[in-house]
């Protein structure tokens, strides 16, 4: 897309900014699915989120999308056009989640966030149109993390656990010494 990097000179707003402008020239809006704002109860106050409904109408598994960003930038806007193009592609409902950035929250603010909304998701799973029994988590980058942490959560507390775990490049080992770590 023509950038060099995710982060602009250490400034948060400027590294936001780049990313949106980015990834708002991939053709988003042009999937055409049923999309829904609404707003979830969270720990640090509402969560935003953006439910793709497939066009089907049947009571499809439910995806809990966290976007990547390095848990600091990304928003529901930079993951639209995945978020389209896998609902409409396989055929489930999304649910796309705001959770609170870094530097503004701190951690563990973002996880709190992912499994707020995940155990919203599949309390609501049927308000939404979806199969409550069909509930899944999955995310990008930082947003894999989220999901995969959001799993060891649902384990550790014996609450409802996704059935699934849709992790893409997920940020789960942190004792790497990778060279995007080190530019």
């Amino acid at each position: 897309v023509g950038i060099d990097g995710l982060a602009v000179d250490d400034d948060v707003a400027a590294s936001r900014a780049q990313l949106r402008e980015a990834l708002l020239n991939f053709s988003g809006p042009q999937i055409h699915v049923e999309v829904d704002e609404i707003k979830l109860p969270g720990p640090g106050g509402e969560i935003a989120a953006r439910h793709y409904r497939p066009p089907n109408g049947a009571a499809a598994p439910l995806l809990v999308f966290y976007h990547g960003g390095g848990w600091t930038i990304g928003d529901l806007d930079t993951h639209d056009a995945l978020c389209r193009l896998t609902c409409r592609d396989a055929g489930i409902h999304v649910l796309s989640i705001d959770y609170r950035l870094a530097p503004e929250h701190a951690a563990p603010a973002a996880v709190e966030d992912a499994y707020a909304a995940f155990t919203w998701a599949y309390r609501h799973a049927a308000e939404l149109g979806a199969d409550r029994e069909r509930v899944a988590v999955g995310g990008d980058s930082a947003g894999g993390n989220l999901a995969a942490v959001v799993c060891q959560l649902a384990r550790d507390d014996g609450g409802p656990a996704p059935v699934l775990q849709w992790l893409i490049y997920p940020r789960t080992d942190f004792t790497a010494q990778t060279r995007s770590l080190s530019l």
